[in-house]
């Protein structure tokens, strides 16, 4: 079982972040999509968002289903619900 402490909130909040920056980025590249400058930092969130995933899903436990392994098969069950306190 994965337990869930103050680190799961920070991994998650890099998720969070990475998230947003990301988000923001393709919005501009809606209307900018020459700009190679924004397009080199899609990248570059693109891959801090990856690793901030992987970071979270290795501590903490699956953010996604995809993100179900063999090794916590819906495991994440056995963990607190959020509305049982553990979140803040």
């Amino acid at each position: 079982m994965m337990g869930y402490n103050v680190d799961c909130d920070m991994l998650l909040r890099q998720v969070y972040e990475a998230s947003f920056a990301m988000d923001d980025v393709v919005l501009y590249l809606d209307t900018h999509p020459d700009d190679q400058e924004a397009l080199n930092y899609y990248f570059y969130v693109a891959d801090l968002r990856q690793q901030a995933m992987q970071a979270y899903e290795e501590q903490c436990g699956p953010l996604m289903v995809d993100g179900v392994m063999d090794e916590n098969y819906w495991t994440w069950i056995n963990d607190p619900w959020p509305w049982e306190g553990v979140c803040g």
